[in-house]
């Protein structure tokens, strides 16, 4: 809001302070980055006694792990201070009119209100249990059923898949290789008619293309660019948008359900999700400048550099969280940042086209959702061939396995953030590793 405020005021010719600097989208970025640590840091606090006042606590089931008594009655559903400190900066800084960041915004929302109503449930099912007097062990269980965040998640990824596939506003530039530059048209399969524009980097003249299709970047490959296309018979293509969607309603699924299992210790997705935020933001930077992405061959994308505002405050605004959430947490994050945070990241990677990174620098998301997916099945399948359900660790997600092992969860914590970095670095790597 106000960077349209004072885009207007220069337009009309009305001088004020400093207002010209809005137009820098570096000054913008660290405004967004200072604004959202200081809401999470500065209002975050009396938001987590506001919690506290009004009895919103965490009631921990039994697990026979380390200092979880302790963190009985501990103030949750955190995640609205994430919210804030993400939307806040966006909203007055960000250019609302680029429709990368409104469907960022509408993401983190969306994701917000499914999550907080889960929190919600939870609680009013605990005090109802409370007012009763039963003893109510298994209170967690009795939030929003499972099928309707799945559902919730669906209708995103469609909105998501929908939203970059058909808006015209949502294009991909891509460098013409060819002698053949008489023609002004060019064609391949499953992409629409496209023309030349041409751009010239250090003295050298780039033909470029803009493509209108689902294309995304294949690690470690010379030819890096993937066409969704290609993976349907030729006289399917006209349906490729289907096949988008439901890999993007996928993904946003995964990613989210990831970061929300990963939610478990103190401090742990809040700073995996810091870096993966910082991963992100680079992404960001190089494909939506064009010399860049020219220097580094690969897909220029108009309109993206917008986008680093809301990252620069989805940074900041974890890295604010962390301040409260760091072990012994004040505050816990809830279903209403667990489940926002892994869709914006989800969200973030399909935007810039790199969801086949995704399992690198989000590996710790990946771990975590695989150690369940293999105790449970495991579990399953022995009770049904041996009468008596076994287990491959300790405890799943993998975070508890380690509790359960003797390590203390803030070791846990920095060890797995330390295993990001080294995620997020190899994935940044790729960009020339090929």
């Amino acid at each position: 809001m106000l960077y349209h405020l004072f885009n207007w005021l220069t337009k009309n010719g009305i001088k004020f302070p400093g207002s010209g600097l809005f137009q820098f989208i570096t000054f913008r970025v660290l405004m967004a980055v200072i604004l959202s640590l200081v809401i999470a840091t500065v209002f975050g606090k009396r938001l987590i006694n506001f919690l506290k006042k009004k009895q919103i606590g965490e009631s921990v089931r039994d697990l026979g792990l380390q200092g979880e008594k302790q963190k009985t009655g501990t103030p949750t559903m955190g995640g609205i201070i994430i919210l804030l400190a993400i939307l806040i900066p966006t909203l007055l800084l960000a250019n609302l009119n680029k429709v990368y960041v409104r469907l960022m915004i509408l993401s983190t929302l969306w994701l917000g209100v499914i999550g907080f109503i889960d929190d919600y449930l939870k609680i009013k099912a605990k005090r109802i249990a409370a007012t009763k007097g039963i003893d109510y062990k298994k209170t967690d269980a009795d939030g929003l059923a499972g099928k309707f965040k799945i559902f919730g998640q669906v209708i995103l990824g469609i909105i998501i898949g929908a939203t970059l596939y058909f808006n015209p506003n949502v294009v991909v530039k891509r460098e013409v290789l060819t002698s053949n530059l008489d023609s002004q048209w060019t064609r391949q399969r499953g992409e629409k008619l496209i023309k030349f524009d041409t751009l010239f980097t250090e003295g050298k003249v780039h033909r470029f293309v803009t493509v209108k299709t689902p294309i995304t970047t294949i690690p470690f490959v010379k030819t890096h660019e993937f066409n969704y296309a290609k993976l349907l018979p030729k006289s399917w293509e006209n349906y490729t948008y289907i096949l988008y969607i439901l890999i993007v309603i996928f993904i946003v699924t995964a990613v989210s359900n990831g970061a929300n299992i990963t939610d478990g210790l103190d401090g742990l997705a809040t700073g995996v999700s810091a870096i993966i935020g910082l991963c992100l933001g680079v992404f960001i930077f190089v494909s939506g400048d064009a010399p860049i992405a020219d220097y580094l061959n690969i897909m220029y994308i108009p309109n993206l550099s917008e986008l680093s505002i809301f990252v620069a405050a989805f940074v900041g605004a974890c890295v604010g969280f962390l301040w409260y959430n760091a072990y012994p947490a004040q505050v816990f994050m809830g279903d209403t940042g667990s489940l926002a945070l892994g869709g914006i990241i989800a969200s973030l990677a399909i935007i810039v086209r790199k969801e086949l990174l995704i399992p690198i620098f989000c590996f710790v998301f990946l771990v975590e959702n695989i150690s369940v997916m293999l105790q449970v099945g495991y579990f399953k399948y022995t009770k049904r061939k041996y009468g008596e359900g076994r287990r491959i660790f300790l405890m799943s997600p993998l975070h508890h396995h380690y509790q359960k092992l003797g390590y203390h969860e803030s070791k846990i914590a920095v060890r797995f953030w330390v295993i990001t970095i080294l995620s997020v670095v190899f994935a940044v790597v790729t960009l020339k590793l090929r």
